[in-house]
């Protein structure tokens, strides 16, 4: 179980929303926090707000993040938890998307988790004290939206890296534990991505707030807090999976069922045989699959 009281950690997109909400959470049960944002002066302002330290970071660049793991290091010594969570949410159709589109949202939403996870990982390896890394996913990893095509592609891939990253460091017998943060309604300012997208990457993604929207009316709405408590929790058992609304499961469920129908549907063809047309006769030695954990 890894252990937060004394732990150094450190949350991309810290100024506010989720991250601001896992920061305070982390620095309420004992732990020193580095907040880092592209938003240098909302992250001064937090810090002082919450007592966590405040560093700037563009998680878009692989030298952005590497300077941030170093004057981490410099400050404290070492890292032990890391939460990736940096992440913008405008919305399109696919069909509107632009490739400038697709370019920042992968940019930030993927490389950005790629960028901590290859800078940070190398540091808890070596951590005598193990480590945590938090990626912060999506509900829309788990079910499909109207307009969240960019980013629900950029959050399922974020996912299978890490679900990846579980098993690997599991057969390596390592002390470092992964969870993918999956949250659903969280009021947040994610709304407002667009201030922080850059020059030349304009495109047809749009801000827009959801809470307001009547498709919307019947979820939950959490805050920030509520998200960091369900996270940390999830970094004290070591668990994969962080779900901010299991109440969700009928709409996740469904697809899962689709999923299995459409395999169940489908013969199992051999080579060289004829397709067996019940696939609940797939025999006993067909290669299988390694289940996630």
């Amino acid at each position: 179980m890894t252990r937060i009281e004394g732990a150094v950690a450190v949350v991309t997109g810290g100024a506010s929303g989720i991250g601001r909400g896992i920061a305070e959470q982390l620095i309420a049960e004992g732990a020193e926090v580095v907040i880092a944002d592209v938003q240098h002066d909302v992250c001064e302002t937090a810090a002082a707000e919450i007592g966590a330290v405040a560093l700037h970071v563009d998680v878009t660049s692989a030298k952005s993040v590497e300077s941030l793991a170093a004057a981490t290091l410099e400050r404290f010594g070492r890292v032990d938890i890391v939460v990736n969570n940096a992440g913008i949410g405008p919305l399109a159709r696919v069909a509107d998307l632009t490739l400038a589109d697709w370019r920042w949202m992968i940019d930030v939403n993927l490389w950005g988790v790629v960028h901590g996870v290859t800078t940070f990982l190398p540091l808890l390896r070596a951590n005598e004290r193990g480590g945590h890394i938090v990626n912060t996913a999506s509900n829309a990893m788990f079910s499909i939206n109207p307009g969240l095509g960019a980013y629900s592609a950029t959050k399922f891939a974020v996912a299978a890296l890490t679900e990846t990253m579980a098993v690997e460091l599991a057969e390596e017998g390592s002390d470092v534990h992964v969870t993918i943060l999956t949250p659903g309604p969280v009021r947040t300012n994610i709304k407002a991505s667009s201030r922080n997208r850059p020059a030349g990457l304009e495109g047809g993604l749009t801000d827009v707030d959801i809470s307001h929207d009547p498709a919307y009316s019947g979820l939950r709405w959490i805050d920030p807090i509520d998200a960091g408590r369900i996270t940390t929790r999830a970094i004290r058992g070591d668990e994969l999976y962080a779900i901010t609304h299991p109440e969700l499961w009928d709409a996740v469920g469904a697809r899962h069922d689709a999923i299995r129908a459409a395999f169940d549907r489908h013969p199992v063809v051999a080579p060289d045989a004829e397709p067996v047309a019940d696939a609940s006769a797939r025999p006993a030695s067909a290669p299988t699959t390694k289940e996630s954990p």
